[in-house]
């Protein structure tokens, strides 16, 4: 789950991690507000989306007066703000963030990931922080400096000073930077997040470090032990199709293609969607329904795939184990005569129960594809979209 830039700096403050003096505005009137409260120009005007590149998408914007603070945030609440993270569409924008400006000496990058193939945390920063850091990553990686932390023995004082001093830092700087960092480190832990970004970390002229930026998300699984953190999420900057599956515990993931896909098992999703590519069609989604799913789960799922007007053809592929292959055609039987399905299906399903399974698609009357593998799938939902 992603949360706003002022509800990460929210967080960031209870850990004791410096940030600007600010505020959201939703309105120009809360905007003259907090301008006023602020007090010290020059301030920044930033849209609040779930995505980055807004200055670049004249999403950010700086005032010299009161006046003009409200004028910035008068243009930029209701704008459709397209940045190469939103894609064409764009996002609509709801709230903006005022904040103090700050003399600037030097922008940084420093991030926390989880690195899988090491099991550990990583920690990432660069010198060469700032708008540009995707550049800097594809064109001069060896300017990113990586320290992988292991989560069983946690942060010490060597990993710190170890990005401190390869980041070059001042001397003055140093100390607060490690204090920083190992706070960082504790959000990252104490909030099961999966992805902790400050871009930039500056330092000030008068050698202070501030979060300039704050981009956090959470792993969705471990939110039932952050009942404070479920209160931040906007329903407004996830697309409509992932907020409705998740109402009903789906795994779904909304793409450009239009072939849509429901698959148990997020391995077996990843297999299915590459074997559509390879077969010269594009997956519509990702739709995970898990091994436990149910026949009201299987409906549900089919409602949610098919109201995406892309969608021209349908593939079920399902390794019937928790799930029987009879649960799952009575599910797909049941769905596609409620809904009036108009588009074709094609079924490939082995397991528990597989041949019960297929006699009930069999006998439904209705026509549906019936695939003996994946490949052969693949190329019949392929045949279909052509």
């Amino acid at each position: 789950m992603k949360i706003h830039e002022y509800q990460s700096k929210e967080l960031f403050a209870r850990y004791g991690i410096p940030i600007p003096a600010g505020a959201v505005a939703e309105t120009p009137e809360e905007a003259r507000a907090v301008a006023e409260k602020i007090g010290t120009f020059p301030m920044a005007v930033k849209a609040q989306i779930h995505a980055g590149g807004r200055g670049k998408g004249g999403g950010v914007k700086l005032a010299r007066s009161v006046d003009e603070a409200v004028s910035h945030a008068q243009s930029i609440l209701g704008m459709t703000l397209v940045t190469p993270q939103t894609g064409p569409e764009g996002r609509n924008v709801k709230r903006v963030l005022i904040e103090a400006g700050l003399d600037i000496a030097s922008e940084l990058y420093l991030s926390l990931t989880v690195d899988r193939e090491s099991a550990c945390l990583l920690i990432m920063a660069s010198a060469a922080g700032g708008m540009d850091i995707e550049e800097v990553a594809e064109k001069t990686p060896e300017k990113i400096i990586k320290v992988l932390v292991n989560p069983l023995a946690g942060i010490s004082g060597y990993h710190c000073r170890r990005v401190a001093y390869g980041l070059g830092l001042p001397k003055e700087t140093v100390k607060p930077f490690l204090s920083l960092l190992t706070n960082l480190y504790k959000l990252f832990v104490d909030y099961d997040c999966s992805m902790v970004e400050i871009n930039p970390l500056v330092v000030t002229a008068n050698q202070e470090i501030h979060a300039l930026d704050a981009k956090v998300s959470f792993d969705s699984n471990a939110l039932f032990r952050h009942k404070d953190i479920i209160d931040y999420r906007d329903f407004d900057e996830e697309d409509p199709l992932d907020v409705e599956a998740s109402k009903y515990n789906l795994n779904y993931i909304n793409m450009d293609g239009t072939v849509g896909n429901m698959v148990n098992g997020a391995g077996l999703a990843m297999a299915v969607m590459d074997t559509i590519k390879l077969a010269g069609a594009e997956p519509a989604n990702f739709l995970d329904v898990g091994g436990g799913a149910t026949r009201e789960m299987i409906e549900n799922g089919f409602r949610i795939i098919l109201s995406d007007k892309k969608v021209k053809a349908l593939l079920i592929n399902i390794f019937g184990g928790i799930l029987r292959c009879d649960i799952l055609a009575e599910g797909v039987v049941a769905a596609a005569r409620n809904m009036e399905v108009d588009v074709p299906i094609v079924v490939r399903m082995e397991g528990t129960n597989v041949e019960e399974g297929r006699k009930i698609l069999a006998e439904s009357g209705m026509d549906l594809f019936t695939a003996m593998d994946l490949k052969d799938a693949g190329e019949q939902v392929a045949k279909l979209v052509a």
